[in-house]
């Protein structure tokens, strides 16, 4: 958490405004996701320069050329969905775990975005998240969901995608983008800061053609693996 402090310090100053705008943005009447994503994408790229944290982003000319998508990334730390608010061209929404909902400025973020939180110990509750999930991408609305229901504490290797976080895309029929991330782990999770690059990588999407047949633990298992064969490809070049 050293490098949080150092983002905070160094945007002292900033770090007010930005909050309120984003705060502003979240509860504006109508609601303007473009709007709101925009500041959470401003206050990223300052907070991550603050930080010392370089995002080194490839393949956006996967992202399909009409929103209502979803992505879906392997999951490393705190920090993950930072990367994809500086990288990504398009705005976004994203699932979190209700514990983490009242946090101060994700709280922000999360409503500024039209983000939702999950309660996965709650049956009802999570069926009716898919299903706002489901008609907000037919609506045309992307979102960004973490396979994995929890972050892996190995680095840069991956836990089981569970299936089930595949049902919202299956029932809308839309295009599952798999996104790998590299170091992702690195700014929030290790006691540093020292400059570090974090990578992400877009990679091709799946269409519903393509998988309409498979059982969603299918479509979690492919989608896995081709994020690591994304990894292993990255780490061999670096090393």
């Amino acid at each position: 958490m050293i490098r949080i402090a150092m983002m905070v310090i160094k945007l002292f100053l900033k770090v007010p405004y930005y909050l309120y705008r984003i705060d502003r943005s979240g509860k504006a009447e109508p609601f303007d996701l473009e709007k709101g994503f925009s500041w959470c994408k401003y206050a990223t790229i300052k907070a991550n320069r603050a930080g010392k944290v370089k995002i080194e982003s490839s393949g956006m000319e996967n992202l399909p050329s009409e929103n209502g998508f979803v992505l879906f990334p392997n999951h490393q730390g705190l920090y993950d969905v930072l990367a994809f608010l500086e990288s990504c061209p398009v705005p976004f929404s994203f699932i979190v775990k209700k514990e983490v909902k009242n946090i101060i400025l994700l709280k922000q973020v999360i409503a500024a975005t039209g983000s939702i939180a999950i309660d996965r110990e709650d049956i009802r509750q999570s069926m009716t998240v898919i299903q706002t999930i489901t008609e907000e991408v037919q609506k045309g609305r992307n979102f960004l969901i973490f396979a994995e229901g929890t972050r892996s504490k190995e680095g840069n290797k991956l836990l089981d995608f569970k299936g089930g976080s595949f049902k919202s895309a299956v029932k809308a029929k839309c295009p599952i983008v798999p996104c790998a991330l590299i170091d992702a782990f690195k700014p929030f999770d290790e006691n540093s800061i020292k400059a570090v690059t974090v990578k992400l990588k877009y990679l091709k999407p799946l269409y519903y053609e393509e998988y309409k047949n498979m059982k969603t633990t299918e479509i979690a298992s492919e989608v896995k693996n081709r994020i690591e064969m994304a990894i292993l490809e990255e780490l061999e070049k670096s090393n």
